[in-house]
């Protein structure tokens, strides 16, 4: 997934009022940047670190850009903009370049699915077996190589996981797939503390079929990219 242009180097601030990041730029400017991120970003949020973000063209935006990278309390680079990782797996499904997910001849997007009325993000088709992915972006990074989901209580997560059971009971494939965009890690757990009931959502759906995958993803100022299997602790 390439940007639309080069990101801009800055320096992380402060992020207030949960949608807004404040940036210096290299020339000692201070800029309000859109933060997309709905998470508590925890352990993405260094007073004084180095920060890159995009701009927008877009003469309707109120704000001049996206916080897109941060470095995270580890000194490791990680993607806050939780919004791009459906593009990212998207564009690696097209491409064959998830393992597990290759071979399906159709790839939809926001399909209605389960007994909650949900979209699931991508329904996978071929003749034998239809597979339905939620995709879920990971940026708390622990340090160590190592990740934490979620970062903060999340009912839409565990309604997504209800829904993966549900599907897996009928006999279709549901998967989970975690974009981790930390290129450092290598493992990925689940933060029992932020999120007790999470996992034990998930070890319930992992008891009815559910399929659980994950990748971190290499990032630089032109893009992201998957880049290799994370190891799951559960």
């Amino acid at each position: 997934m390439r940007y639309k242009s080069p990101l801009q180097q800055g320096v992380f601030l402060k992020r207030y009022k949960r949608f807004f990041a404040e940036v210096e730029t290299l020339s000692k400017d201070i800029i309000t940047l859109h933060c997309p991120n709905t998470g508590a970003m925890k352990n993405c949020m260094v007073e004084g670190s180095d920060c890159w973000y995009s701009l927008t063209d877009n003469p309707r935006r109120k704000l001049s850009g996206t916080l897109e990278q941060v470095t995270t309390t580890s000194g490791n680079l990680a993607g806050v903009n939780s919004a791009l990782a459906n593009r990212i797996v998207l564009e690696a499904l097209k491409n064959d370049r998830i393992g597990q997910l290759s071979n399906y001849k159709t790839i939809s997007r926001e399909v209605k699915y389960g007994l909650e009325n949900s979209k699931v993000d991508f329904l996978l088709e071929k003749k034998s077996q239809n597979c339905f992915v939620e995709v879920k972006s990971v940026s708390l990074d622990m340090g160590n190589h190592f990740a934490l989901f979620p970062d903060a209580p999340t009912s839409r997560g565990k309604k997504h996981l209800r829904e993966l059971t549900y599907i897996a009971s009928t006999g279709h494939r549901a998967v989970l797939f975690f974009c981790v965009q930390v290129g450092s890690v290598n493992r990925l757990g689940f933060a029992k503390k932020i999120d007790p009931d999470y996992l034990t959502t998930l070890e319930a759906a992992l008891s009815g079929g559910v399929e659980v995958l994950a990748m971190n993803c290499n990032l630089t100022k032109y893009g992201i990219n998957l880049k290799r299997d994370v190891d799951l602790v559960i």
